[in-house]
């Protein structure tokens, strides 16, 4: 009877020994797949159903950003608070609690474009980093908000001034010249020193802010565009940008290039000089204005054109820059 009782039992202790590691190995199993299951539920849930991958913004160096964390700061994204609205949607200030203030770009729901020109934009921006580009702070995308946030720059769009009689006053010829020189370097930046080539496709005067010293920041890289190196010339069907600042290759074929913000720098650099706007909803009377602005320069009138609220209080060397005949500006060892 003993012997029967240990028979039993050694039985049982080996039937243990088996069944033990691998009842505890099936757990840790379905435990993992769980974890998986809702790693990717979530993710799916706050990214936009895997439409923009965690993985790429890490790679990006973003930072994801806490909802409740923004609405605080916006005040639940008040009109208060509201900086400017576009095609995209509204930009709202924001204070963090550590007393930093912020601007956060909301994606309007309603928006039929957005999400893959958002994620163009946080991958890109991300990695770019110049003193005259708008610096991408972090990213919220949680609850259906897809909401990008960015250094405050206080003296919002140079739209606001150029085109305002009253505030571009404060836009004498030396803060205009050192805002179309932040400009061009952001674009030198762009087209030759990152590491990224990018095309900006959507250059514009509202595309451009201004921080508390009135120094130009490029902002808005939703249409932009990255290019090979040794890339020139390429062909789109899917023209984007704003016509007035639109290159005419461009606009007409699809062609283009870093020419294309080349052309769009000419027509805000004009812009600036002769405070009259590109009507950027209709490509004939932007046509319109260059043809005025050539027609002057052609009979040698040019100055006639130059911002009356500037007085005499401008150099018109610099004004009068011919591009077959450089001159060496005096202000730094560019031509």
């Amino acid at each position: 009877m003993g012997l029967k009782v240990v028979k039993e039992t050694k039985g049982i202790g080996k039937a243990l020994t088996i069944a033990i590691p691998s009842a505890v190995g099936l757990a840790l199993v379905i435990t993992l797949c769980i974890c998986l299951w809702r790693r990717r539920s979530s993710k799916d849930n706050v990214l936009g159903n895997g439409i923009i991958d965690i993985d790429e913004m890490t790679s990006a160096e973003s930072v994801l950003c806490d909802l409740s964390i923004l609405k605080a700061a916006t005040d639940n994204f008040s009109d208060s608070n509201k900086l400017g609205e576009g095609g995209f949607g509204a930009v709202y200030k924001g204070t963090l609690p550590d007393g930093q203030e912020i601007a956060v770009k909301r994606l309007s729901a309603s928006s039929n474009q957005g999400i893959g020109e958002l994620k163009n934009e946080l991958l890109l921006v991300a990695k770019l980093q110049h003193k005259n580009l708008v610096r991408l702070r972090g990213v919220c995308l949680e609850q259906e908000e897809k909401l990008l946030v960015y250094e405050y720059v206080p003296n919002r769009s140079l739209d606001t001034f150029l085109f305002d009689p009253i505030k571009s006053v404060q836009l004498g010829w030396e803060r205009r010249f050192n805002i179309i020189g932040g400009i061009a370097r952001g674009l030198r930046y762009l087209h030759e020193e990152s590491h990224l080539k990018v095309i900006h496709r959507d250059l514009k005067a509202s595309n451009v802010l201004l921080d508390s010293d009135m120094n130009a920041k490029i902002a808005d890289f939703g249409l932009a565009r990255l290019f090979a190196v040794d890339e020139t010339q390429c062909i789109t069907s899917r023209v984007v940008g704003t016509f007035g600042y639109m290159a005419p290759e461009y606009a007409m074929r699809g062609r283009f290039s870093v020419k294309l913000d080349v052309f769009s720098f000419g027509v805000l650099l004009l812009e600036i000089v002769i405070e009259e706007k590109s009507n950027d909803n209709d490509a004939g009377n932007a046509q319109d204005l260059l043809s005025y602005i050539w027609e002057h320069w052609s009979k040698g009138t040019a100055l006639e054109i130059v911002d009356p609220s500037l007085g005499e209080n401008f150099s018109r060397d610099e004004v009068l820059m011919h591009p077959n005949r450089p001159v060496m500006c005096s202000r730094c060892s560019c031509q």
